[in-house]
């Protein structure tokens, strides 16, 4: 296989954007070329993720870029795969990259969907579930991952409060990141006090609803050193899968397709979860992010609220999870989440991540899933 390099990253800010999906797809994918230092002429392809582009009137987003990028005859590929679009789309590029059908293309995460308001958004989201089993009879995800919350609350030594700490360190970070929905700090109390959505869970344990575009140009190792400017080396990648309803699986407190997905990406860059110094991981919800770094080895099943609780998973402990702030501050656009946590990968190993920079950093990681874990991929980059 050729060597698969990320040569340049660019996005918008996250939030309520009032710009067009089309616009701000543009204005992502401009950024990452000009970051790469490259033009658009030299991207011989698009891949393109987007769940809910028909929320603005837009879908086939792909030839839409190629035209107002001036490449028209290039070719393009829009993926959904729920909240993990983003990671799969990356992974289909990385895959032709290094399968040598391409030496540069561009691969930009979108979503538009605050307009809508709670009530479509949150039944959008919903459509992503088992829909049988769980959407039409009123479970959203809100419920789905309370439960696995109350059955982490029952099975280990974990409190409400832990839960609150992952949100308050999230908080924390994307308050260095000037791209982040959340510029806010809290406090524990202030995620305890918060109204109840689907009890354990408050609204301070939620992610937002976000607008927001990221983009990021993968080529070869030879395009790479020829074109000049900083980039990293993708040296792993990894996809897996669960059953797509929570009551197939055997425990509500694991997703079997994290832990795929990252023994493919581990096995792949002949290392283990102990090298990895930062994680970009999915926490939509706060419960989640303690079942991520468990299920992605960081620390034993059980042990992840211990390691919040002292402090090691914060910017410059034992592993810092989450600089940019996470899906919890920096925002969650759907399609846009998996592109995004490459590309403060990106920022961290080019030393452009300002405040919020892991020190001495050498690898990262992206965990990106769909729905409930239904889907997954993880990948593992490294600086040059």
């Amino acid at each position: 296989m050729e060597k698969v390099c990320v040569l340049g990253a660019g996005s918008t800010k996250y939030g309520k954007l009032s710009e067009s999906i089309a616009d701000i797809t543009t204005q992502a994918s401009v950024s990452a070329i000009e970051s790469a230092g490259i033009s658009p002429k030299d991207i011989q392809a698009s891949y393109i993720s987007n769940v809910f582009g028909v929320a603005d009137k837009q879908v086939h987003l792909g030839p839409v870029l190629m035209s107002r990028l001036g490449i028209p005859d290039k070719p393009s590929l829009t993926i959904e795969s729920a909240c993990g679009s983003g990671s799969v789309s990356f992974r289909e590029a990385y895959a032709n990259v290094a399968a040598g059908f391409y030496d540069c293309l561009v691969v930009t995460g979108v979503e538009k969907v605050t307009h809508t308001g709670t009530e479509w958004t949150t039944t959008y989201f919903a459509y992503c579930s088992d829909f049988f089993y769980e959407g039409q009879a009123g479970a959203s995800f809100p419920g789905l991952f309370a439960s696995m919350a109350r059955a982490y609350l029952t099975e280990f030594d974990a409190t409400e409060e832990d839960f609150a700490a992952v949100a308050v360190k999230n908080h924390d970070n994307g308050f260095l990141n000037p791209k982040a929905h959340m510029q806010k700090k809290i406090t524990v109390d202030d995620v305890m006090k918060s109204a109840v959505v689907a009890s354990p869970l408050k609204l301070y344990d939620c992610c937002p609803f976000s607008d927001g575009a990221s983009s990021v140009i993968l080529c070869s190792e030879k395009f790479a050193k020829e074109h000049g400017g900083d980039y990293i080396e993708v040296i792993g990648s990894g996809r897996g899968g669960s059953p797509a309803a929570l009551q197939g699986r055997e425990h509500m407190t694991t997703i079997p397709s994290t832990k795929i997905a990252a023994a493919d990406a581990y096995k792949m860059a002949g290392i283990t979860a102990k090298d990895i110094d930062f994680a970009e991981v999915h926490d939509c919800f706060t419960i989640a992010e303690v079942v991520d770094t468990e299920d992605l080895g960081f620390f034993d099943k059980g042990q992840g609220v211990q390691a919040v609780r002292e402090g090691r998973t914060k910017l410059n402990s034992d592993i810092s999870i989450n600089p940019s702030g996470g899906l919890k501050s920096k925002g969650h656009p759907i399609g846009a989440t998996g592109v995004g946590q490459v590309v403060e990968v990106f920022d961290q190993l080019t030393g452009k991540a300002g405040a919020r920079t892991v020190k001495d950093a050498k690898i990262g990681l992206t965990h990106n899933f769909g729905a409930t874990g239904a889907s997954c991929a993880v990948h593992v980059f490294q600086s040059v």
